[in-house]
């Protein structure tokens, strides 16, 4: 069956199939998320990984968002499986209520081998014989309750989870290693870039558009995402070019009338198809190589990438156009949305456009209905702490007990907001700065710096100076250094006596005991608190004797051998 793919498999894509049936021969259900661009060959996964699980004497589920999608992969399985006795049916709106009645029954009785079907595989009064897996396609597309009926499946049932910009909490719980992550990132053979403009609208550049591909004697898809409005817009596009025959496709239309519609689309009696976004989920049609989006803004970002991936999937050069209208502000996450997909027009950009999505609209809740939102709550340390701790329980490894110290040093050590402007690119700066362990994750911490924001402001190398004072308190396992009226305390060192008479050498007045050392500063100890207090420890105990309390430090040799 794998032999008769018609295509040459990428090695990403070989990659992918080798852990999904790695997975599935496993003790444990599996649960992986496949993330691929639009077109890259994730289908071929799941049909591979559906083919070895019947043959294994179970049944396999294809849980897709749309109709036209349904009816696309039915087609697609059929095909693929024609050769062998492998019986694959379709449950959806297109289905009469008896042919969906008879389906029903083949799942109930185990002669239907492989389903493919839409929201309504998610009915009460679907049961199967004996699933054995679940391919949950374009996930972005199911709402919290669709997942909850989901849940109710899969306790003992492998899932595979196809997307190409998955929602912030999918690719939370992959990144986190909570779920398996396979990434398909080759572009097939002859795969170009899509020329993206994002603009405000214009009458006339969308006429030029149009009539550019329809001189190519190209289709077009004019996505108008307001089923009230359809209509008019539909005629404007008519007046606007009236050479060009114009069809409405939505999502409301009457299951017959929808078919024909996007048949005629798909046999090239019409040139624009004026649609709401029903067109995003996976549909191939090589034609179609113009995109133009009526308030893009209105649009979420995962979205606008799919509907651009409807487009230029045979090689032809293609052109997508997200409008906005011109007498609007923008809201900032409109305007991150369209600045993103305008940026990343690249091969392969939907993994990164999700992790932008997860930076705009944050992780959501991994226990409760929000799939997108910020852990303001918890914050983001603790949270990613509490996520690695459960996961290191889960997989039997012990996570690294964070070493906690408290620095008190009267000083401005901060990163100024005119030196680093957006406010996620400053707390993730100040994060990467919290968990530096030496001073050379301190120097590293500061090029970085310096190469992407310039030269540093006296606060933020106040900071830096802090960041080192925490370094070396890490090294020496001190808990804390309080400096407060030009005196500073350091608990948590425990000093030799040499050790002693050297820093009261070094700073008179200093007394060390009982595991605290109390060094007087002087009256204007300020700025210059961190990097003295560095110093002094670093006098104190070099890096080659990592432990204060020893008796003989590495570098001294002990007593020699008798002879």
């Amino acid at each position: 069956m794998e032999d008769a793919f018609p295509h040459e498999e990428t090695p990403d894509q070989l990659r992918a199939v080798a852990e999904v049936k790695d997975d599935m021969e496993q003790p444990v259900p599996m649960d992986r998320l496949v993330c691929g661009d639009v077109g890259y060959g994730k289908t071929e996964v799941a049909v591979r990984a559906a083919f070895k699980a019947v043959q294994a004497g179970k049944q396999a589920a294809v849980l897709v968002p749309t109709t036209l999608l349904a009816n696309q992969h039915g087609q697609t399985f059929r095909e693929r499986f024609a050769d062998y006795p492998v019986r694959v049916e379709m449950l959806s709106r297109f289905l009469t209520p008896g042919e969906q009645a008879g389906v029903v029954a083949g799942l109930g009785d185990g002669t239907v081998d492989v389903v493919v079907g839409t929201h309504r595989l998610l009915s009460e009064d679907v049961r199967f014989e004996d699933l054995g897996l679940l391919v949950i396609d374009e996930e972005q597309r199911f709402g919290v309750a669709h997942k909850e009926r989901i849940k109710a499946l899969r306790a003992e049932v492998d899932v595979l989870t196809l997307t190409a910009t998955p929602i912030p909490r999918t690719l939370e719980l992959s990144l986190t290693g909570i779920r398996d992550l396979s990434l398909v990132n080759t572009p097939p053979e002859d795969r170009q870039p899509i020329l993206t403009y994002v603009g405000e609208y214009d009458d006339r550049a969308v006429a030029e558009a149009i009539r550019r591909e329809l001189l190519r004697e190209g289709q077009v898809f004019y996505v108008h995402n307001r089923v009230q409005d359809i209509e008019h817009v539909a005629d404007r596009v008519r007046d606007l070019v009236p050479e060009a025959r114009v069809a409405v496709a939505h999502g409301q239309m009457d299951e017959g009338r929808l078919e024909e519609v996007v048949l005629d689309f798909w046999d090239r009696r019409h040139d624009v198809l004026v649609c709401t976004t029903i067109v995003e989920s996976g549909l191939d049609m090589p034609t179609v190589n113009t995109l133009v989006v009526d308030r893009a803004d209105r649009l979420g970002l995962a979205q606008l990438y799919q509907l651009r991936g409807r487009v230029g999937r045979r090689g032809q050069r293609a052109y997508a156009y997200l409008l906005h209208p011109p007498d609007q502000v923008l809201t900032e996450e409109a305007y991150e949305r369209l600045k993103t997909i305008g940026e990343l027009t690249d091969l392969g950009s939907g993994f990164k456009i999700a992790m932008r999505d997860l930076e705009i609209r944050g992780a959501g809740n991994l226990l409760g209905g929000e799939q997108s939102g910020h852990i303001a709550a918890v914050g983001f340390d603790l949270y990613c702490q509490m996520v690695t701790e459960a996961v290191g329980e889960l997989t039997g490894e012990e996570p690294a007990k964070p070493i906690e110290v408290t620095i008190d040093v009267p000083v401005d050590a901060y990163l100024p907001r005119e030196y680093v402007s957006r406010d996620d690119v400053r707390m993730e700066a100040y994060r990467r700065l919290a968990a530096v362990a030496s001073q050379g994750d301190v120097d590293d911490v500061r090029e970085e710096w310096l190469d992407r924001y310039g030269p540093l402001p006296e606060p933020a190398e106040a900071l830096l100076a802090v960041a080192r004072l925490r370094a070396e308190c890490a090294r020496l396992g001190i808990h804390g250094v309080t400096v407060q009226r030009g005196v500073a305390r350091i608990a948590g060192l425990t000093l030799r006596e040499s050790q002693k008479v050297r820093l009261r050498r070094l700073v008179p007045r200093s007394v060390a005991k009982d595991g605290e050392v109390v060094v007087p500063l002087g009256a204007g100890a300020g700025a210059a608190a961190a990097p003295d207090l560095t110093a002094l420890l670093q006098e104190l105990v070099p890096a080659d004797l990592p432990d204060p309390a020893g008796t003989v430090p590495p570098d001294r040799p002990g007593p020699r051998p008798r002879r």
